[in-house]
């Protein structure tokens, strides 16, 4: 007994210890997002996956106390991409993939999609919709079993009879049947809060739809208003009961427009808003979530032939470019911008091309990253926790070589990224 005593003692001071155990972050430049400061010579402090101070010089602790030499690195918060889809990357066989694949196959590949996303420096995304995988996604790296970015998922996305999110767009008649709410179709308002209520029950941590056509669905039109306004304004009001936020995949201006006065979240794509969208939006504090990369990748992807179905391609070669335009002038126009890149419909871990885009239509850098930072957190209801490098928050850090703020593309080569405490990568 008292071998099992002592055993026990010496068993809970090493793990007293290891709790107790701080990381020293050595900041060459840490990057200040909110003012736009770049501060040099600073330390981190890291306890128990949060950031326990944040103090000028190189600091360093007691000999059980680690420390991380990121001295010629310009540091700054974990980035956030609050458009991603984790389940598929694009490729020629993506229709087939959908008869051939099982909810097993598309689990082991999402795997490393999610690794390559938190090795591209995001350590938070949104995934707006697959098939549930998902949301054992999210589960198994919240328990740490795979390695891969903190995931708010959607689920299943949520659509109308033929809408880009029905899952049988394309298929035979005889297999298509008759999707409804509980595989994310709706056609009326009581549909619509019966589909809430299935992804909330699946584990969803906000609601998507789709209330315009879209680009890459076997449909013909891309950007005519598909759900009804009294559709959206029950889905919201549900969703909203049950805690939820709307994310609303949009390319037409009327579909934004119903989704926009029934209360959404944000507009995700946007291509075709107008003025008067661009105004509504501000009216209702809608977020804006561009995703330009996926716009430049379907267009380039439909110049190949035989890419896309034949429905698909002109919708890609005719909405894909239109979308870094729209985000410039959005942007102009004072809507509230977060970060967000669609990413699945272009290859994974390539997330930081978006950057560079946004600063190519006019947005300064530091307004990029504040995007993929402290607005993204806003979005996300997240801002308590993530977004900046304050006391008490995750300790999700990133960094790179160079300044972002002179060149931008240096976000696409991100060399150290800890998430929660927990380093990923060191380069």
């Amino acid at each position: 007994m008292r071998l099992f005593t002592a055993l026990l003692g010496g068993f809970l001071l090493s793990l007293s210890s290891a709790h107790a155990q701080k990381t020293y972050v050595h900041c060459g430049r840490l990057l200040d997002v909110r003012t736009g400061r770049i501060q040099p010579e600073m330390t981190i402090v890291v306890e128990q996956g949060r950031v326990a101070a944040v103090q000028n010089g190189y600091a360093t602790g007691s000999g059980a106390d680690k420390t991380i030499d990121l001295k010629n690195k310009t540091v700054m918060p974990g980035l956030l991409d609050m458009h991603v889809h984790l389940e598929h990357q694009t490729s020629k066989t993506n229709q087939l993939d959908e008869f051939i694949q099982n909810p097993a196959d598309v689990a082991f590949a999402s795997l490393e999609y999610a690794r390559k996303t938190l090795m591209a420096g995001f350590t938070t995304v949104r995934d707006l919709g697959g098939s549930g995988v998902n949301v054992a996604l999210r589960n198994s790296i919240n328990r740490g079993q795979v390695v891969g970015p903190r995931i708010f998922t959607a689920a299943k996305s949520l659509s109308g009879t033929g809408g880009h999110a029905d899952p049988t767009n394309g298929y035979r008649q005889d297999l298509m049947g008759n999707p409804g709410p509980a595989d994310g179709v709706v056609n009326s308002p009581d549909e619509g809060r019966q589909a809430v209520r299935q992804q909330y029950k699946n584990g969803a941590d906000l609601i998507k739809i789709t209330a315009t056509g879209g680009v890459l669905s076997v449909a013909k039109d891309g950007s005519s208003a598909q759900m009804t306004e009294a559709e959206i304004r029950a889905i919201v009001e549900t969703a909203h009961d049950l805690g939820l936020k709307v994310a609303c995949h949009a390319h037409g201006a009327e579909g934004m427009k119903r989704a926009i006065r029934a209360g959404v979240t944000s507009i995700e794509h946007g291509t075709l808003m107008d003025d008067e969208t661009m105004k509504l939006m501000k009216k209702n504090g809608t977020w804006y979530v561009p995703t330009i990369t996926a716009g430049k990748s379907v267009a380039d992807s439909a110049k190949i032939v035989g890419y896309y179905p034949a429905l698909v391609t002109p919708k890609a070669q005719s909405i894909g470019p239109k979308l870094q335009a729209t985000f410039g002038r959005a942007y102009k126009a004072g809507v509230k911008i977060a970060f967000g890149t669609d990413a699945g419909v272009f290859r994974h871990g390539a997330n930081g091309l978006e950057f560079a885009y946004m600063v190519e239509a006019g947005m300064p850098p530091i307004e990029a990253l504040r995007a993929a930072t402290v607005y993204a957190a806003d979005l996300l209801g997240q801002s308590d926790q993530l977004g900046t490098l304050e006391t008490g928050k995750l300790a999700d850090i990133v960094a790179v070589e160079g300044d972002p703020l002179q060149d931008i593309t240096t976000m696409q080569r991100v060399r150290f990224v800890m998430k929660q405490g927990i380093v990923f990568k060191q380069e």
